[in-house]
């Protein structure tokens, strides 16, 4: 009985120094981020097509509750809300596997909503295995012209 409990509590150490290892993982705050590719930019330039950035905020507007969310790169995140207004996010670290569109996102909002230092968690989508995890930065508003 011994030998279950001291492998049990060896599994459970070891998930959350892999828990802890992968959220350090990403590296100090606003680490230097890889530059987009051509894909990921053209993307991005089709998603704020016809929008002017405005000044920088650092939460979403109340609003933009049921926005979707994009992926654009493991450092961009933008939302959305129908043809409306897009808010790109570039993240304070990079946020591995966030631009492969398979694992859900997890936001744990301290505001009510999306705000600069929440936190993101990925999941795995059939085991549900927490991967990495990313802390927002201020999001940029595109605003259509005119």
């Amino acid at each position: 009985m011994s030998i279950v409990r001291s492998a049990f509590a060896t599994t459970a150490a070891a998930l959350a120094l892999s828990a802890t290892l992968s959220g350090c993982a990403n590296g100090p705050r606003d680490a230097q981020r890889e530059p987009l590719t051509a894909e990921q930019s053209q993307e991005l330039a089709k998603l704020v097509e016809g929008r002017v950035a405005q000044t920088p905020v650092s939460c979403l507007p109340p609003g933009m509750r049921s926005a979707s969310n994009v992926r654009i790169s493991q450092n961009t995140l933008a939302y959305r809300q129908g043809a409306g207004d897009v808010y790109v996010n570039n993240l304070r670290t990079p946020c591995p596997g966030l631009d492969n569109n398979w694992d859900i996102i997890v936001t744990e909002q301290f505001q009510g909503r999306a705000c600069s230092g929440d936190i993101i968690r990925l999941v795995d989508r059939t085991s549900g295995i927490f991967g990495g995890s990313c802390v927002l930065g201020d999001f940029t508003p595109y605003k259509r012209a005119g």
